[in-house]
């Protein structure tokens, strides 16, 4: 083993952010092993980047790229343009990847182009939906990769039904180590005075919304029926919006003017204890249906297909798509359920200690 061995890890999205914290906080204590952070910049405002470095403890990045708000194409191209350059300047022996963003597709192609490994964290996971860039990234991603780590079984399956078990690289069930952040975290989440006065008063039940995936914002017809929906259940309990860039411009450009709760994007400490008071969550993230699970609230999901198949199955988690009667409908029915949030799915909040145990035996 060398002195000191390189692991150059690229970043750039906010889900990515609270993955980072995990991993980097096990790499700081690991002897032997140096991490060399890049932020592409594709989330870029401070309340969708830099409060995250400020609270989860992730290390300042060394490089930070500021490409954002381009299209796929040019924004994934000058990425690995940029992480060529920065590979061949800090000469690593690992490239480490997260999820499914233009970000983790640029870090991973720029690493195999030089030959290095590729470690992509939560890798298998599939939603068979191929309109989703996400869906093109995380497969490309995965096929280059030479260390992967799964979140669930689930996805450990995908990968050898794509006949990966010939490929060379090894696959490992580690766990979810966005697991491992709420476990950490949750003790630490808390309401800013700022936060806490836009939330319904006197603080009753609500339900916590985010819509931010291109499927939803960038389809007129979705977005509105969406919104319809929402101020239909608002009506009822009252709804509060976490308010995405991309959401804001589309609403404004459909000229819709929702009657609902707006409130900024927050922190991941805030999000936790936002998500610890709520009573129901409606979301087209990704990491919030794991993180409703984990935080034993339902889930209505503003998609047609997740990658979350297992929530679906245990059914604490609803697909309803854009249709506003199958999101009211649905929405009234888990006000009466009783749901069994004990499964264990995502590991035993363990990954970030797995993963890296895993890349030292490499070494």
């Amino acid at each position: 083993m060398a002195n000191s061995t390189k692991i150059l890890t690229v970043i750039g999205a906010r889900p990515q952010f609270v993955k980072a914290s995990v991993i980097s906080r096990e790499l700081q204590k690991t002897p032997g092993l140096n991490e060399i952070i890049v932020h592409t910049g594709q989330h870029f405002a401070a309340n969708m980047s830099d409060v995250f470095f400020e609270e989860l403890g992730i290390p300042e990045p060394n490089y930070h790229l500021g490409i954002s708000s381009l299209s796929h194409g040019a924004m994934t191209g000058r990425m690995l343009e940029a992480i060529e350059n920065v590979i061949q300047t800090e000469n690593p022996e690992f490239i480490l990847v997260y999820g499914d963003t233009n970000s983790t597709l640029a870090g991973a192609l720029a690493a195999k182009k030089l030959h290095k490994q590729v470690i992509h964290i939560e890798a298998g996971l599939r939603s068979f939906d191929m309109r989703m860039p996400e869906e093109i990234n995380r497969i490309l991603t995965d096929r280059i990769s030479d260390l992967l780590f799964c979140p669930t079984e689930t996805a450990v399956k995908n990968l050898h039904a794509e006949g990966f078990q010939n490929f060379p690289c090894q696959i490992f069930n580690s766990g979810d180590v966005m697991f491992d952040a709420v476990l950490y975290f949750r003790e630490r989440s808390y309401l800013s005075a700022e936060t806490e006065k836009q939330l319904p008063r006197p603080l009753a039940d609500f339900v916590l919304c985010t819509i931010h995936r291109a499927e939803n914002t960038d389809d007129a017809s979705r977005l509105k029926n969406i919104f319809a929906a929402l101020e239909e259940i608002h009506r009822q309990i009252p709804v509060v919006l976490l308010i995405h860039p991309r959401t804001k411009k589309q609403l404004a450009e459909q000229n819709i003017e929702p009657k609902v709760l707006l409130i900024e994007p927050v922190g991941y400490l805030e999000m936790l204890r936002l998500l610890e008071r709520c009573r129901i969550i409606l979301t087209d993230s990704g990491g919030l249906q794991k993180e409703a699970f984990f935080l034993q609230k339902p889930c209505l999901t503003l998609r047609d297909t997740t990658e979350w198949t297992e929530l679906v199955e245990h059914g604490v988690n609803f697909l309803v798509g854009a249709e506003r009667e199958k999101i009211v409908q649905t929405f009234h029915k888990t006000l009466t359920k009783t749901f069994d949030f004990n499964a264990d799915f995502y590991g035993d909040g363990k990954a970030g200690e797995k993963i890296v145990s895993a890349i030292l035996q490499q070494l």
